[in-house]
């Protein structure tokens, strides 16, 4: 069986990342959706992205993943095969770095954790697959323009005050 975690230095690590003469892409992704088996699903994930030269930080859970990672260029197009193939990830949107020398990261780690997201919902009822839909920039500023519309931001409050939406609720 594949070695499922690192057995190299981060020292070392950091060190041919930044040898390394390809391109990499940084990117981030999440996706709630019902993982029955976090250690399986949190293995298999491994060896897949191991073998593409993955790096980065993922957290799986029971309700999904959440994940930052640096994939190279020549491995992208297999990497997003991959996830697509993935029951749950099925066109899950992939959003790329903008500015960035793809040198963020120089290993592997992806965690089981209780969620993936520090969210602090700890209502058992709360599901996270009653999601609402996902709408582009022109819907938005469309529906922003609605005064019927009422947007609620529901990031942290940190990140509510950095900037927001004129009118939004927090």
């Amino acid at each position: 069986m594949a070695v499922l975690h690192n057995r190299v230095s981060q020292k070392e690590l950091k060190q041919l990342m930044l040898q390394e003469t390809e391109p990499r892409t940084t990117l981030s992704f999440y996706r709630y959706f019902t993982v029955n088996d976090p250690q399986q699903f949190r293995d298999e994930l491994y060896k897949a992205l191991d073998a593409l030269k993955v790096f980065g930080r993922i957290y799986v859970a029971h309700e999904g993943i959440n994940a930052q990672v640096s994939v190279p260029q020549p491995h992208f197009d297999a990497f997003r095969n991959y996830l697509y193939s993935v029951p749950g990830l099925e066109d899950m949107r992939l959003n790329i770095a903008v500015d960035d020398d793809g040198k963020s990261f120089w290993v592997l780690k992806i965690k089981i954790r209780e969620k993936i997201v520090a969210d602090g919902i700890n209502d058992p009822a709360f599901d996270m697959s009653k999601k609402g839909k996902y709408v582009n920039a022109e819907k938005l500023n469309a529906l922003a323009d609605d005064p019927d519309t009422i947007i609620i931001d529901m990031r942290n409050h940190y990140e509510y005050e950095v900037g927001h939406f004129e009118n939004a609720i927090e």
